[in-house]
C-alpha cells in the first residue's frame, strides 16, 4: 500500500511553510500553555480540546493545536516513548505487508484502538486516514488529515529546525521521523547534545545538511 498520493496536498502545504522566505515561529512557552490547560474557562483548557480531537468535527485554530500538541506534556499518561500494545499488529499494515482490501476492517479498528490508546500518535493517525480513504469513507480521512496537518503545524510553528537554538520542539522521537517522512527526507545519523536531536542527512543530497529537534522536556527539565 502506498499512502503518498492521497497525501500529496498536505505534503505541498507544509513544503510552502518550511520553505517560506520568512517563517513566523515561537518556541513553546510551556509555563503559559500549562497555565492555559488547567483553566476551565480558557478555550484551551486540555479536556475540551482532546474531546474535539477525538470527535473530529471541530475545526480548530493554530493556537488550540499548539496548545493540544505541547500540553500533552503535562498529562499524567503522557510517556515520550510510549508503544503501542498492537504495534506488531500494526506494523503489518505500516509496511504493507500482504494487505488486502478485505483487510481493511480490521486496520481500521487496530488504528482506531491505537489512537484511543495515544490520541496523538501520528503515524497512526495518518495511516487510519488512509485506510478510510481507501474505505470510500473521504469525509472521515480528510477530518483525520486536517487534525493531523494541525498538530504538524504546530511542531512546525515552533521553529525551523536549521540549529538547536532554534530547533524544532517535539514531545515524542516518533514525531522526528514523521515530520520527516512528510517531506520525504531521510536521515542518516541521529545524534543528541543534552537538549536537541540532530538528525543529520547524507551530504549535499537535499538543501539542509540536517535537522535540529528540541526533546528537552523529555529528559524532565527546561534549559534557557
Amino acid at each position: 500500500m502506498n499512502n503518498k498520493g492521497f497525501f500529496t496536498l498536505l505534503l505541498i502545504i507544509l513544503i510552502n511553510i518550511f520553505h517560506a522566505q520568512k517563517p513566523e515561529f515561537k518556541a513553546p512557552d510551556y509555563d503559559l500553555i500549562h497555565k492555559n490547560i488547567e483553566n476551565k474557562k480558557s478555550e484551551f483548557y486540555y479536556p475540551n480540546l482532546l474531546k474535539q480531537l477525538k470527535e473530529n468535527d471541530t475545526v480548530m485554530t493554530a493556537e488550540q493545536y499548539r496548545h493540544l500538541y505541547f500540553g500533552q506534556i503535562f498529562q499524567p499518561d503522557y510517556k515520550p516513548y510510549k508503544i503501542s500494545k498492537k504495534m506488531d499488529e500494526m506494523q503489518k499494515f505500516l509496511s504493507g505487508e500482504n494487505i488486502t482490501e478485505k483487510d481493511l476492517p480490521r486496520g481500521i479498528k487496530l488504528f482506531k484502538e491505537a489512537l484511543d490508546e495515544n490520541p496523538l500518535d501520528m503515524r497512526a493517525m495518518n495511516y487510519f486516514a488512509y485506510l478510510n480513504h481507501l474505505n470510500n469513507d473521504d469525509n472521515t480521512a480528510k477530518k483525520i488529515s486536517r487534525n493531523l496537518h494541525g498538530l504538524l503545524g504546530a511542531i512546525l510553528s515552533s521553529g525551523d529546525g536549521l540549529k538547536c537554538e532554534t530547533g524544532f520542539h517535539v514531545i515524542s522521537v516518533t514525531h522526528e521521523y514523521v515530520l520527516m517522512n512528510m517531506f520525504e527526507l531521510e536521515s542518516k545519523s541521529q545524534s543528541f547534545d543534552g537538549k536537541c536531536d540532530y538528525q543529520q542527512f547524507e551530504k549535499d543530497k537535499y538543501k539542509i545538511p540536517g535537522m535540529y529537534f528540541n526533546v528537552s522536556k523529555f529528559y524532565g527539565k527546561m534549559f534557557d
